[in-house]
């Protein structure tokens, strides 16, 4: 590694995410996203602690804090591919949360929000592979 150069990051390993409402928000992220809470990383969710909770492959971790919402400035974006962009559309629809379809030439996004308005995108850049 040359001098000043960053060292190499593995991963992201989970991104904060502030609730009013933890019990809420965990029902809300399991029936939207299929994100449940993670027993590893339950000694970690006390009341000022994070409630960890992660996708069904175990890629994607949100730390759920019970905290006044400000506005958020991050979009949690999460990537799959065209089929799976389909079909997170028709979930999307089915669990009754509101969404925008945008088409960025190099790729197609879904934007929506949590109840407490932290924005999320569903994207995929497999533009070629049949209408979305």
């Amino acid at each position: 590694m040359l001098p000043g150069m960053a060292p190499e990051l593995l991963r992201i390993d989970h991104i904060h995410v502030h609730v009013r409402d933890r019990a809420a928000a965990v029902q809300w992220y399991e029936r939207t996203l299929g994100m449940t809470p993670l027993s590893e990383f339950a000694v970690w969710a006390t009341p000022d602690g994070p409630l960890t909770i992660g996708d069904r492959s175990g890629t994607v971790h949100l730390a759920l804090f019970q905290r006044p919402v400000a506005p958020s400035r991050s979009t949690i974006a999460l990537a799959v591919s065209a089929a799976q962009f389909a079909a997170w559309r028709q979930h999307l629809r089915t669990v009754g949360v509101a969404f925008t379809l945008e088409d960025h030439q190099l790729a197609w996004s879904l934007y929506f929000t949590d109840p407490d308005d932290n924005p999320f995108e569903i994207t995929t850049y497999e533009v070629g592979h049949g209408r979305v």
